[in-house]
């Protein structure tokens, strides 16, 4: 495959976006279905996906007032590297179907903005020249890298060694999809990839052969389950790297803590935005019980229904260290590529400004429990 230019095309902003809502209502002109129903969607009833975004508006935001803030910012420190903003956007698979310009437009734009990228192994372009064309922007965020580990454990080590050589300082393994949700709409829009996009940097993987199943055994439990990774899994693959391992996908007190136990040097409070386990909690609603278990032994973030930087303060009282942004991203990627990408990233950020103002908050580390409930202090 022939390498990706140094810089994505520029493309103008249509009028009228003020918010992410309204980016994601103009996407949606310009996405068919196959393509919506693949980013929108969620699992079976979609309850989760809609959770997601309830648990935050749920929570409410004290002001505090007549605080000294001039000079304020919203730098944090994640993994020994100073961010602008807490910001990173969230690994998605096949970004070519929302913009040509695909992952390299939204790791660009990320780049630009301050703020973190994390590129699928699910990417429809290739890892090396995204990383190239980005790496050296000075003020960029982190660049990492998110892993699904593979039956090919060959393929595995040699897919971490490129990431490596092209300059990924990190890797996030997605623990919490041993296999696909039941993604009825997907289903219903009869979804398939478009010609030309697929995900290239799984090419010459070797897949295992399938399982021969007798009557009555179960295709997921008796076959395809006999490859999901375990702990001892997350062991060899530290085991392998140099980098840093956090785990994207941790629901539950019990897994943070064996997550600790293993190595990993971050959490990502994920349910996958809604798209694996319906019915299971909002994000905002199990980070703080995931921040407690680790006590600040290694960063935690979080994704899911981050629409606001009211959200984004609101996820940093409960005792994040950043957050992940997923499909307001692909709106503005839809909207107008890189553009449209700066632009949702540069709302957030202007909406924490606006957010830590009117909270009293000077800088983040100011920014505890007590911003949504008073009684905490």
């Amino acid at each position: 495959m022939s390498a990706l230019p140094a810089s994505p095309a520029l493309h103008p902003l249509p009028p009228g976006l003020a918010s992410l809502a309204d980016h994601e209502s103009h996407a949606r002109t310009l996405l068919d279905d196959n393509a919506w129903a693949y980013f929108s969607g969620g699992a079976a009833d979609e309850f989760t996906l809609r959770a997601n975004r309830d648990a935050w508006n749920a929570l409410q935001l004290w002001p505090r007032v007549l605080r000294p803030l001039a000079g304020g910012h919203t730098r944090v420190r994640l993994l020994g590297r100073e961010l602008e903003c807490p910001l990173l956007v969230a690994p998605m698979a096949f970004q070519a179907m929302a913009h040509p310009d695909g992952e390299l437009a939204a790791a660009y734009a990320a780049a630009a903005l301050g703020a973190g990228y994390v590129l699928s192994t699910q990417a429809s372009q290739p890892l090396a020249p995204i990383a190239q064309a980005t790496r050296d922007q000075p003020g960029r965020g982190p660049l990492w890298f998110q892993l699904y580990l593979q039956p090919d454990r060959g393929f595995t080590r040699a897919l971490v060694r490129q990431v490596e050589d092209a300059g990924y300082e990190a890797l996030v393994l997605t623990v919490d999809a041993p296999v696909n949700g039941a993604r009825n709409r997907e289903r219903r829009a009869q979804f398939r990839l478009p010609a030309g996009i697929s995900a290239v940097n799984l090419v010459g993987m070797t897949t295992p052969p399938p399982v021969e199943l007798r009557p009555g055994q179960s295709a997921l439990f008796d076959g395809l389950l006999h490859h999901a990774p375990t702990w001892d899994d997350v062991a060899w693959l530290r085991s392998i790297t140099r980098l840093p391992v956090l785990l994207k996908g941790i629901m539950h007190p019990d897994d943070a803590r064996q997550a600790l136990s293993v190595g990993a040097a971050g959490l990502i409070v994920s349910n996958h935005g809604g798209r694996t386990l319906d019915t299971s909690p909002a994000t905002a609603a199990v980070l703080p019980r995931i921040a407690r278990a680790v006590d600040g032994a290694v960063p935690v973030l979080v994704d899911g229904g981050i629409r606001r930087g009211t959200d984004v303060l609101k996820a940093m009282a409960l005792g994040a260290n950043a957050v992940l942004v997923g499909r307001p991203v692909l709106w503005g990627l839809a909207n107008a590529g890189a553009a449209g990408v700066a632009h949702v990233l540069r709302l957030l950020r202007d909406e924490l400004e606006i957010a830590m103002a009117l909270t009293g908050c000077q800088t983040l580390d100011q920014a505890s429990s007590v911003l949504v409930d008073p009684a905490a202090g």
